[in-house]
């Protein structure tokens, strides 16, 4: 077999993973891209021995709900050209870029092998952000407007490149890097699994929860932990109450770049509701601290249940109000609609994710295709829209709060069923350790889409890669797409709109 599949949250022996040539595992990949219901979640290689590089395509199946992973073998990949695939399948675009910076492995054909982060371990070191290669607009009309990497505010670095004819976006291009941390690295160098812990915590400041699921249920799978329904249901429940505040606090900012001010007022003082909770639960208003490998330190007790519940309902009675009066007003309506138009089309080749995806009508939600923690056991509908523009990130993030404030009552509901079950209990590691030789892979769904962890331990059970992706290394792109054709004054609404990480996409 070319390949092997497993499930969300699953560990397989590296030995087990077929090892193809190159030209096989091409046509193996563009074979399974072309089921609509197959994307890329992770493509990167790592140093097995010497100058031998293994590297593995992650393909999710959406519609089975498995992973397939498929994998090739190169010796000394940094002065060897494969033929790219990214002409094929554009999604693949943004690994090919990755894998080419980190490892040198060039790939023929390629439309656009720019680096994507500038790694501190990138193999060029010439290349910089001083001599970024920028696509070039030539005319007598027009000209170029750059913005970054230092913004005003508490905003992340990031610099913006406008080719634009009069007002007229044509192309707008995007560097990143100006956060690298080497998180990746990171996790390998350091040992303690709290240090770990708290480096997930911190891939993307405003996606804790997601990203530290993502990273406990890797570590429970290579350390052979069960992770039980109440522990499953206090992670659910966190991530969705993330998923809100989130949520609320940009549609307040959407407010503010329409000049909406009743509405960014009062979005703005609900998210204080939602993480003010989270505070009250576990000391923390951004979730750190609450997820744990194996147990839950903070146990939400009947009273912080019953505390929960009533503060959802006040939330939910004021938002609602607040809501739909922000729909209803014709001046919110015609600066959100038709404003930063993305297709289907265009989102399908990108391979965009969560909100990115949802807003054109793709239905792409880990929470669905790939179940994990408590979402296996509810059935949950994506929100999804079908114009595209800013007006469709709104009511997907109003419907998804919605949703979320939904699912959280059933949850708790179902809370009692399950109290009986030990989830504060510390697991003692010390007489365990990770599953040798082996890949684990988790996928969980952040309120921005998709985040994939992947970890790989050596013989010795020590890991050797651990490899992170976050939904903005897809969307980006997708932002870009939406601004062609606008007016640059449009750019801080589509960027709000978007809401993307640069710490998430830089690591």
């Amino acid at each position: 077999m070319s390949f092997v599949s497993i499930n969300n949250n699953q560990t397989i022996p590296l030995i087990n993973i077929p090892i193809l040539e190159y030209e096989a595992f091409a046509t193996e990949i563009n074979a399974l891209m072309i089921d609509p219901n197959n994307h890329c979640v992770q493509y990167f290689g790592y140093s097995v021995s010497n100058n031998t590089f293994q590297f593995f395509a992650l393909i999710a199946d959406d519609g089975a709900g498995d992973i397939k992973i498929l994998s090739y073998q190169l010796d000394d990949p940094e002065n060897m050209v494969v033929h790219s695939l990214s002409n094929a399948i554009p999604a693949l675009h943004i690994f090919e870029r990755e894998i080419h910076e980190n490892i040198g492995l060039g790939f023929a054909g390629h439309p656009w092998l720019k680096p994507v982060r500038y790694a501190w371990n990138r193999i060029d070191k010439n290349k910089n952000l001083l001599n970024y290669p920028f696509y070039k607009l030539v005319g007598t009309e027009s000209h170029e407007v750059g913005l970054g990497p230092i913004h005003a505010g508490l905003i992340e670095p990031g610099y913006f490149r406008f080719s634009c004819y009069g007002e007229t976006i044509h192309h707008l291009e995007i560097t990143h890097g100006y956060q690298h941390r080497g998180i990746e690295n990171l996790f390998l160098t350091k040992k303690s699994l709290l240090q770990r812990t708290v480096l997930s915590e911190s891939i993307a400041g405003d996606t804790v929860v997601s990203h530290a699921i993502a990273f406990v249920r890797n570590m429970e799978q290579l350390y052979g932990i069960e992770e039980n329904e109440k522990l499953s249901l206090v992670r659910t429940i966190a991530s969705e109450l993330e998923r809100i505040a989130i949520h609320v606090g940009n549609l307040s900012l959407v407010c503010q770049e329409i000049a909406y001010q009743l509405g960014s007022s009062v979005f703005g003082a609900l998210k204080t509701y939602v993480i003010d909770y989270v505070q009250l639960w576990c000391g923390n208003r951004l979730s750190k601290g609450l997820i744990r490998t194996g147990y839950n330190s903070y146990q939400l007790s009947i009273e912080l249940r019953k505390s929960l519940i009533k503060v959802l309902d006040e939330f939910e009675m004021k938002y609602v109000e607040m809501s739909d009066a922000m729909f209803r007003l014709p001046s919110v309506q015609s600066r959100l609609e038709k404003t930063g138009i993305v297709t289907k089309e265009q989102a399908r080749l990108t391979g965009s994710v969560g909100l990115a995806a949802k807003i054109t009508g793709i239905p792409r939600d880990i929470r669905t295709s790939h179940p994990y923690a408590y979402y296996k056991n509810v059935f949950y509908t994506p929100a999804i829209g079908k114009t595209g523009d800013a007006m469709a990130h709104a009511h997907i993030r109003d419907e998804e709060i919605k949703k979320s404030i939904r699912l959280i009552r059933y949850l708790v509901d179902d809370f009692e069923k399950h109290e009986h079950l030990d989830s504060e209990t510390r697991p003692d590691l010390n007489k365990k350790k990770l599953a040798p030789s082996a890949l684990s892979v988790s996928l969980t769904e952040g309120w921005r889409g998709e985040i994939c962890h992947v970890a790989i331990t050596d013989n010795n059970s020590e890991l050797v890669k651990y490899k992170i992706k976050d939904p903005s290394l897809h969307n980006w792109f997708s932002l870009a797409l939406a601004l062609r054709e606008n007016e640059i004054s449009d750019f801080p609404l589509c960027n709000r709109s978007y809401d993307l990480s640069c710490c998430g996409y830089d690591l």
